[in-house]
């Protein structure tokens, strides 16, 4: 694989337009991976210690339904983001993750990120400008899917 460059990750949807040093700076954080159909990237509840941005294939997102186990909530492909709970304490995953399919991604090394952060304050307020649309979206996705299975269920 080749080696992660600023350049490659200025290709990324959700770094457009990012400054070169910060872009510099993500690079020393990052690795190439590509991850098989099925693996499990990240469960609910556990330790945020990396995020990906997707190059190819798609990750489910599940969240726990007492009584109802696993529940899709979202689908993350090509360009997106998988993984924003590294950012804030306790850094402790909100959903779950599993590749629906083959992934390719930049796998990110959060405690590095979060260290470059804390050293480049500008930085820190690009990635969480950039994150909070994410959230919000995943969240709104979460509850629109919830809503739609509960009303399926419902007699």
């Amino acid at each position: 694989m080749l080696p992660v460059t600023a350049s490659r990750l200025a290709t990324q949807h959700f770094l457009d337009g990012m400054p070169a040093g910060q872009l510099d700076a993500l690079a020393r954080t990052a690795s190439e991976v590509v991850l098989p159909a099925g693996q499990r990237l990240f469960a609910e509840g556990g330790y945020a210690a990396k995020f990906w941005l997707i190059e190819s294939g798609c990750v489910v997102l599940d969240v726990s339904v007492p009584g109802n186990g696993r529940t899709v909530v979202g689908r993350v492909g090509l360009g997106g983001l998988v993984g924003w709970s590294w950012l804030l304490p306790p850094y402790h995953w909100a959903f779950g993750a599993v590749c629906a399919t083959e992934v390719r991604a930049f796998e990110f090394d959060a405690t590095a990120v979060r260290e470059c952060c804390a050293a480049d304050p500008s930085l820190s307020d690009e990635l969480t400008r950039r994150l909070l649309p994410v959230v919000a979206g995943r969240l709104q996705d979460t509850r629109s899917r919830l809503l739609v299975r509960q009303e399926g269920t419902e007699t």
